[in-house]
Order: structure tokens, then C-alpha cells, then sequence
């Protein structure tokens, strides 16, 4: 099985994608889909749905993981995280990709033990986990732990198998 794990961000939206055999993962390819501060909302998302949109055709994930909204205090914020996360989506759905989120605790709960781990634990984990040569960058390592957290239990909430 195939998964992109996705932890979505206006101006560092982190990528992964994780191939699995038995019990065996092999991180394929991760990293940071990086937008400059001053570029446009609409140049950002364009970007965003490019990158994962080209992530997909080629790699052909079998599924996509992605981060749970949470709840912030910043409504401008959480609206842009939105419009971010719908660029996500977008590309998915026109990939027909199922998509399936999992709240950051349940995340950092299934990598490291504790729901309320810190950044540098799951980055820690997620690179011992996967034997990688290096620590991945915190929205890169997160991505890689949306879809390691996907591998150990999956949980369904959209479905763009059928167009919708």
C-alpha cells in the first residue's frame, strides 16, 4: 500500500509518501511544498494543489492522510488553513484518492506514545521508525506520521472514490 500523508499549510505544507510491505514502511519521497511570504493567497493555493496533484500522479498513492482541522482562536487563520487544506483536497478528489484525517494528538499518540508529544519526539520517531539518514523537518515529519498513523489504523471520512 501507498499512502500520502499531508500536513497542510499556507506557506509549508509538509508531504510524504510511504510505501508498506507486511509490516515493513519505506518513506519514498517527503519534504516541504514552500510558499514565500509575500506571494498571494491564490498563487499559494495554485501551488499547493500542483504540487500534491504531481505527488500523486506520480507516486499513485493508495490512499491519502490527512491532518484533522483544529480549533484555533485566529478565525482569519483557521479560514486560510481551510482554503489551504481545500487545495489538498481538490487534488485528491480529482485523483479519485480516498482521504482520511486523524487529529494531531491521535498522531503523535500512535508515533510516540503520547498524544501530547513535542515536535522534536515525533521527529525523533517518525526518523527511527523509517531508518531515515536524517531528522525530516517538522511539517515533513508530521506528514510522515500522518501516514505511518494511517498504517496502523485507518478510519475513514471522505470517500472521493465516487466523484463528488
Amino acid at each position: 500500500m501507498k499512502v500520502i500523508g499531508i500536513d497542510t499549510s499556507l506557506r509549508s505544507t509538509g508531504f510524504a509518501i510511504l510505501e508498506t510491505s507486511g509490516s515493513r514502511m519505506v518513506a519514498l519521497d517527503y519534504g516541504n511544498i514552500r510558499n514565500a511570504p509575500k506571494l498571494p493567497l491564490t498563487a499559494c493555493l495554485k501551488a499547493i494543489y500542483d504540487k500534491v496533484a504531481a505527488l500523486i500522479a506520480e507516486h499513485r498513492p493508495d490512499v491519502m492522510a490527512i491532518e484533522q482541522v483544529i480549533y484555533g482562536k485566529n478565525a482569519g487563520t483557521m479560514l486560510v488553513l481551510g482554503e489551504a487544506r481545500g487545495a489538498v483536497l481538490a487534488a485528491a478528489a480529482n485523483a479519485l484518492v480516498p482521504v482520511y484525517e486523524y487529529e494531531p494528538r491521535r498522531m503523535k499518540r500512535a508515533i510516540c506514545g503520547n498524544g501530547m508529544a513535542e515536535k522534536e519526539q515525533v521527529q525523533r520517531m517518525v526518523k527511527t521508525l523509517l531508518n531515515l539518514a536524517e531528522l525530516p523537518q517538522n511539517d515533513a515529519a508530521d506528514a510522515l506520521g500522518l501516514a505511518i498513523t494511517h498504517v496502523h489504523s485507518a478510519s475513514p471520512i471522505y470517500s472521493t472514490e465516487t466523484p463528488i
